[in-house]
């Protein structure tokens, strides 16, 4: 049988405060503040078991895709690179902005092998071509988000009922996610339910280039659970129905990458009131779906934590 293994990246736990100014009873879990090094993120939990599986698997290079800001590709060369492993990026077209030029200059630092492929079809066609040039290669999903990345987010849930069982932070009604590839949903589904909290993920998808409906992020919770059964955890009897996940969709605007009203007004209120700096392709969009939430008509009874999944900027 085999062993999944993992690599510490960060140092646990991610502190949660409460935002003052945004209405409701908001609470802030700061993913942003978890890696090594300069750049964090719920990536590098995603990395903390991908690396090791990579190793496991003796490959010696990542092959992934993202936009051309993706903050996925970079820690996957940063953290990639300091344990063996080198990365290739095919890079799809988003709206260029300040945020995506500085991002660009990062990618191009990093040491990765970048390919700008464009379009979402000339890179399904360019990945096995890129598979087939680079030596014991191996293909990971976008935003890292296999069974196994998604074990990041599982983590994340479990560190959150630490904290509540310690009483920093009082049981949450909601948590609420950017959704850009489904990992990070997925994954705090499975560990909220491990740890026995009701708490309800809230997943706001940013990205109209995937299938990231309710089905497909629950298929993605439920292939984490089997691998860890299959490797050898002895799960309880767990509720993976969906009844503790809801998903919505009415924050991407024009698609991937383009701003919203909505998201650039909810990050501008997060600054002032919170004094949180959120990025506008995913969490001025979640956030603006938290907002929702407590002002849309009271759906939210009880405390919301915000997890802020947007990674230092140099």
């Amino acid at each position: 049988m085999d062993s999944l293994y993992w690599v510490s990246l960060g140092a646990p736990p991610t502190p949660v405060r409460r935002l003052e100014g945004l209405g409701g009873d908001v609470w802030l879990k700061d993913e942003g503040a978890y890696g090594d090094g300069g750049w964090g993120g719920n990536k590098v939990r995603k990395l903390e078991w991908l690396i090791p599986e990579a190793h496991r698997r003796q490959k010696e290079t990542i092959v992934t895709v993202g936009g051309l800001g993706t903050n996925w590709g970079l820690a996957c060369a940063l953290y990639g690179s300091e344990h063996g492993l080198e990365t290739v990026l095919a890079l799809i077209d988003q709206p260029v902005d300040g945020h995506v030029e500085a991002q660009q200059e990062r990618l191009r630092a990093s040491g990765a092998e970048i390919h700008l492929t464009g379009t979402k079809t000339r890179t399904v066609v360019s990945v096995p071509w890129l598979l087939a040039s680079h030596r014991k290669s191996w293909f990971l999903p976008a935003g890292g988000s296999s069974p196994v990345g998604a074990l990041g987010a599982v983590e994340i849930a479990l560190e959150l009922a630490a904290q509540v069982e310690a009483g920093e932070i009082p049981e949450p009604s909601y948590v609420v996610t950017a959704v850009g590839s489904g990992g990070t949903a997925a994954g705090l589904v499975l560990g909220l339910e491990l740890a026995g909290l009701g708490t309800k993920v809230l997943g706001v998808v940013v990205n109209d280039t995937l299938d990231l409906g309710s089905k497909a992020l629950l298929r993605l919770t439920r292939k984490s659970a089997r691998l860890l059964s299959d490797r050898g955890a002895d799960l309880p009897d767990l509720d993976l129905s969906g009844r503790n996940l809801v998903v919505v969709e009415d924050q991407i605007g024009d698609g991937y990458g383009h701003k919203t009203r909505a998201g650039t007004s909810a990050a501008g209120r997060a600054s002032k009131k919170a004094d949180l700096d959120l990025d506008p392709v995913y969490t001025a969009k979640a956030m603006a779906g938290l907002l929702e939430l407590v002002e849309g008509g009271g759906r939210a009874e009880g405390p919301i934590v915000f997890l802020d999944t947007n990674g230092p900027r140099p």
